[in-house]
């Protein structure tokens, strides 16, 4: 066998490797519990389309239900949606059997300051492809991968908040803050937050 056909081979092997790699990846994703939804629609439905597991409504009261595993959340409006990672909490609040709005933390531990970063930056950026817009940016602006926003994060008086809107239709509320982790008491852990609800405009 030449050097040449020795070359070609070992190429192919890498290529199916990465492939097999990938394809492991995805199919990991998509074996995550998720709850699939969208803000105002039938709380039933919701059910129905997740593959997570929670408790059905109340009929004509207004309360909240958690999924019973950890979950990522699916928001499935064909324009505005996105995904999370998966979250150890994350509430769903409905009234009159319709999901009135959703309240989450999209981790399921508290994370390392690059990690945080990684995610609230990652939501963020599917915000922007869907469409969805920076609120109220002179008091809250958007996050960032800077010297500030780090300098500002880490201080346990102020840490972060950021709004967006996704045209007429939803709002999303992101905080991040420090968090004291009794398991790792000499780390700086953070705890991301996220909120989602009907639109009630620009302010």
């Amino acid at each position: 066998m030449n050097l040449r056909s020795v070359g070609l081979r070992r190429r192919t092997l890498t290529l199916a490797v990465a492939i097999l790699l990938t394809l492991a990846a995805i199919r990991a994703l998509s074996d995550d519990p998720e709850i699939a939804l969208v803000i105002g629609e039938p709380y039933e439905a919701m059910r129905q389309r997740s593959t997570a597991s929670i408790a059905p409504t109340i009929a004509g009261e207004v309360s909240f239900n958690i999924p019973t595993s950890d979950a990522r959340l699916r928001f499935v409006d064909p324009q505005y949606g996105f995904v999370t990672p998966l979250a150890r909490f994350f509430a769903v609040i409905y009234r009159n059997e319709h999901i009135n709005s959703v309240r989450m933390s999209p981790q399921t531990e508290p994370l390392l300051l690059d990690d945080t970063l990684k995610i609230v930056l990652d939501l963020q950026e599917q915000w922007r492809k869907g469409g969805w817009t920076p609120n109220r940016v002179k008091d809250f602006p958007s996050f960032a991968d800077s010297p500030e926003w780090r300098d500002r994060l880490k201080d346990v008086n102020r840490g972060g908040t950021a709004y967006w809107l996704a045209g007429e239709k939803y709002q999303t509320m992101l905080v991040v803050s420090r968090f004291r982790d009794e398991k790792r008491p000499t780390e700086e852990r953070y705890l991301i937050t996220l909120g989602i609800s009907k639109s009630r405009g620009p302010r």
